[in-house]
């Protein structure tokens, strides 16, 4: 079996290679080929991954290359993990939004439409290369917006599922606090990439006890401070929202906190730096602690369970990932993208029915969704009034002073990755 990660220099993938290594008997890799522009990178992360692979004696075989052609022939999966214009962009993303009383932020509101315009031609071409090579590939997209970024993969025909650490993040966390092993743990998981909220936390599977009202009772307040947001919210909700949701429900108080402190971009690429040096020493052998902090907590096993169930229907039959929505959600078009539990195979994912959405959720990933319909146009197709309208249709936005300073804004920040302009 052979696998690639385009975006293999990222300081991310010492996670990967770690699961890998740990799980190989559930996904036996025997050539791993990693893919990136960045030379010097490749070969620290390179290095570090064969050391991680010799200490845990996996026999795979492990590559690197800048060449995508030559990384990705023959592989049986391709999983992307890219970020176009590195954290200088971010940086970008996450600041000029401010200058109009805006959120800024990589995934969500006017950032997050600067990834998308970035990034979904970039991965349609990577994607056409992967087709080219093997046809019965499968794509697994973490590269964010992952719901936007699978939309168009989908869309053009790709074997691809999208994958988030968000619904693993919080199994474990909450397996942790019932003090049962997180595949005990079932969530009832419903919403878009980065707009998703947790409805029950069932032991033993989608018919166990739902023990999110315990959770919500004995520790709401623990997880209300991990999300950064009042407890009576949760317990008026009686849910547990992605910590994404805050820039929805607490905007202009984020807004006021990203004024006032260094961009979480300044911090990842600072900490980049570090972990850059430290895998360029040939005495480590393993991932270092530092990186828990980078982000990505629990990719490798997400990632490992859902490549194994697509590949050799080895993984967990079910799985949160990110795929058509076909009716599952029925406010939503069949062709929207969202990210619920599926049933995963090797013919790919299908979404489990889910109980009727309240409406107080329903609205929003209505909301999200149209913006998502126009900021794929706009990345597919370009054009300063596509830009305009996604922005104007996103909730953290919706004002059209806003969206026309936000254009500008935007256009002039990325013109040298917008074929467009």
């Amino acid at each position: 079996m052979k696998l690639a990660v385009v975006g293999g220099g990222s300081t991310y993938t010492p996670e990967l290679i770690d699961g890998f290594a740990r799980l190989r008997d559930i996904l036996p890799i025997e050539e791993l080929v990693l893919v990136d522009p960045a030379a010097d990178r490749l070969d620290l992360v390179g290095g570090l991954a064969r050391r991680i692979f010799a200490k845990q004696a996996h026999p795979g075989r492990i590559t690197t290359t800048s060449d995508v052609d030559a990384g990705v022939a023959d592989a049986d999966a391709v999983l992307l993990q890219l970020r176009v214009g590195g954290q200088a962009a971010r940086q970008q993303d996450e600041t000029w939004p401010l200058e109009c009383g805006c959120v800024g932020q990589e995934t969500t509101g006017a950032g997050g439409l600067a990834k998308a315009l970035r990034t979904v031609p970039v991965v349609l071409d990577i994607a056409e290369r992967v087709r080219r090579a093997n046809p019965d590939a499968w794509i697994i997209d973490f590269t964010n917006p992952v719901g936007i970024v699978t939309r168009a993969l989908l869309q053009a025909g790709h074997k691809a599922v999208g994958l988030c650490n968000v619904a693993i993040g919080f199994q474990r966390r909450f397996a942790k606090l019932l003090e049962v092993a997180p595949s005990e743990v079932y969530l009832e998981h419903v919403g878009l990439n980065h707009l998703t909220w947790e409805r029950g936390v069932r032991l033993g599977g989608p018919d166990g006890a739902d023990m999110l009202p315990k959770l919500l009772a004995e520790h709401g307040g623990t997880i209300a401070d991990d999300l950064h947001l009042p407890r009576p919210v949760l317990d008026l909700l009686g849910v547990v929202p992605s910590y994404y949701l805050r820039y929805f429900y607490a905007h202009d108080e984020v807004v006021r906190e990203l004024r006032t402190k260094p961009s979480r971009a300044a911090e990842v690429a600072e900490m980049e730096k570090r972990l850059l040096t430290m895998y360029g020493d040939p005495a480590l052998d393993e991932k270092p602690e530092l990186l828990s902090k980078r982000g990505g907590a629990f990719y490798s096993e997400a990632a490992v369970d859902l490549a194994a169930s697509l590949l050799r229907g080895g993984g967990s039959e079910i799985q949160v990932v990110n795929t058509y929505n076909n009716g599952t959600l029925p406010f939503l078009p069949d062709n929207a993208v969202i990210e619920v539990q599926a049933r995963v195979d090797r013919s790919g994912a299908v979404p489990l029915a889910v109980p009727a959405v309240e409406p107080l959720f329903a609205g929003l990933i209505a909301n999200v969704t149209a913006y998502e319909d126009l900021a794929l146009e706009a990345a597919l197709h370009g054009g300063r009034d596509r830009v305009y309208k996604a922005l104007l249709s996103h909730p953290l936005i919706g004002q059209y002073e806003y969206a026309e300073a936000l254009t500008d804004r935007l256009i002039a920040h990325n013109r040298e990755h917008l074929a467009w302009v």
